[in-house]
């Protein structure tokens, strides 16, 4: 099996407001106001999720990276 270097995720608009991240193949959801918050927040999410676990056993490598997808809608005039 080889294992993945990245943790999938994205991000799109909260329902209200600011932002929620959501992780692909970890039981990982997180929100915060700002773009910069949640980030800051899944980053944390993500470490805390791993911590004392084995990540071959998700399927990742020691201390993968985190690759974001952003969801944006587009202004319109």
């Amino acid at each position: 099996m080889r294992l993945q270097q990245t943790v999938k995720s994205f991000i799109r608009p909260g329902e209200q407001s600011g932002y929620v991240a959501e992780c692909l193949e970890l039981a990982v959801v997180t929100q915060g106001e700002t773009l910069d918050e949640v980030v800051s927040n899944l980053q944390e999410a993500v470490s805390l999720h791993l911590e004392g676990e084995d990540p071959a056993e998700f399927g990742l490598i020691a201390h993968p990276a985190i690759l974001v997808t952003f969801e944006l809608q587009p202004l319109y005039a």
